[in-house]
């Protein structure tokens, strides 16, 4: 019999940029993300053709080995959120992505599931970890400055991007030990 604590446990693992999952996720993270964005600019959610076109446009194909990965974390069992990485040059990866569905926020599985971004960037052979998000999306903010990001200049020019962080990635402990 499986206890209530290990069924309402987390589990982070690789995903198929183009499964069912992901693109639940990914729809998912795009209607949060531009809702926010215009309902603070323009006073109304994001038009649903855009909202179409935007998703069908943006497949996270570049999120897929040999020179990306998707993470899909599980809450539960059930898929909750996800996040990308995509290495940018032989040693600095971009974090992409990073989401989890409102209901399974501040249970822990944000910081669990960036940090299991930086472990698939370093085994892209990453150093270094970059990334971009804007000024309304102060919790995302938030727990980058929690897990040792820092802010830095503007590293891109995609046209949403307010705030870029970066942060180096130590070796993890197999290869401190020399495995």
């Amino acid at each position: 019999m499986t206890s209530p604590a290990a069924r309402l446990s987390w589990t982070v693992a690789p995903e198929p940029f183009d499964s069912p999952v992901a693109a639940a996720l990914w729809r998912a993270y795009y209607t949060e993300v531009s809702d926010r964005w215009y309902l603070l600019h323009e006073g109304h959610r994001t038009d649903p053709d855009e909202l179409e076109r935007e998703v069908a446009a943006t497949t996270g194909s570049d999120l897929a080995p040999p020179g990306g990965q998707l993470l899909v974390a599980r809450y539960g069992g059930e898929p909750a959120g996800s996040a990308g990485v995509r290495l940018l040059d032989a040693t600095t990866a971009e974090l992409k992505r990073v989401f989890l569905l409102p209901g399974a926020r501040g249970k822990g599985g944000a910081a669990l599931l960036v940090r299991a971004a930086e472990d698939a960037a370093r085994e892209l052979g990453a150093t270094r970890l970059i990334l971009d998000t804007r000024s309304d999306l102060v919790e995302a903010r938030a727990l980058y400055a929690r897990l040792g990001y820092t802010e830095t200049e503007r590293h891109n020019d995609e046209p949403y991007a307010e705030h870029w962080f970066s942060k180096e990635l130590s070796p993890d402990a197999a290869q401190a030990l020399g495995r």
